[in-house]
């Protein structure tokens, strides 16, 4: 097959302790999955599971033990992390029940959500769809994976986040609204879900903006450390 224009290379994320690589396919995000994340972006009552996406190649592979610089990007005052449990998916499945969800997850890795909140809540506020703020250019920075053979599928471990050094985020995935496996059956009834698809899983409260020159440190229980430092 001749391309019209050149090719390009899909984003592969690193595998703890093997020179393999895994290459990702589709970034879904699921959105209020904390209760206190929900409450300090001002939504009160029930609010019925939904998620976004991000474009792949808007995924930042982090190594262990390494800082990678992720722009700031344009158009925005309001930069803010958000850190999540990320799942990864090995096995196609579609309409999964959320007791057969863990099937069909490959691994887990930190994963951060960065938003453009400004203008995220514009697009609320105006009832518009929320790319602009979501769905930014090495907004999806990913650690490496530790596969679900090595460390099971956690239902409980410390979530927290650091921006030069001081925590901003501390909570534990025990207080997602919806657990993993949930989250899965859910967008696996919207989208058949492939090997490849990468879900983070929501984050908790302590959101807020970062400036270029930060280093920004965010962890899940015993995965590695997932170090990124923004750049003007």
């Amino acid at each position: 097959m001749k391309l019209a224009i050149p090719g390009w290379d899909i984003p592969t994320l690193a595998v703890f302790g093997s020179a393999e690589r895994f290459p990702v396919r589709r970034v879904f995000c699921m959105g209020l999955n904390y209760l206190d994340h929900k409450i300090e972006m001002g939504v009160t009552g029930e609010v019925p599971p939904f998620m976004f996406t991000k474009a792949v190649n808007h995924v930042v592979p982090c190594e262990a033990d390494a800082v990678t610089d992720i722009k700031y990007p344009g158009k925005t005052t309001n930069y803010q992390w958000e850190c999540e449990l990320t799942a990864v998916i090995g096995k196609r499945g579609a309409n999964i029940p959320a007791a057969r969800a863990n099937e069909h997850v490959w691994g887990y890795a930190v994963g951060l959500d960065m938003t453009r909140r400004d203008l995220q809540l514009w697009a609320k506020d105006n009832g518009l769809p929320w790319e602009v703020g979501k769905d930014v250019e090495q907004s999806g920075p990913v650690g490496a994976i530790v596969p679900a053979s090595t460390m099971g599928h956690p239902q409980t471990a410390a979530l927290w986040l650091k921006v030069n050094g001081e925590y901003k985020q501390k909570s534990d995935i025990a207080q997602m609204i919806r657990p993993t496996p949930e989250i899965i059956a859910f967008i696996s009834e919207y989208y058949t879900l492939e090997p490849g698809d990468i879900i983070m899983t929501g984050t908790p409260g302590g959101i807020g903006p970062a400036k270029p020159g930060d280093l920004i440190e965010a962890g899940v229980g015993d995965l590695p450390v997932l170090k990124v430092r923004v750049v003007a």
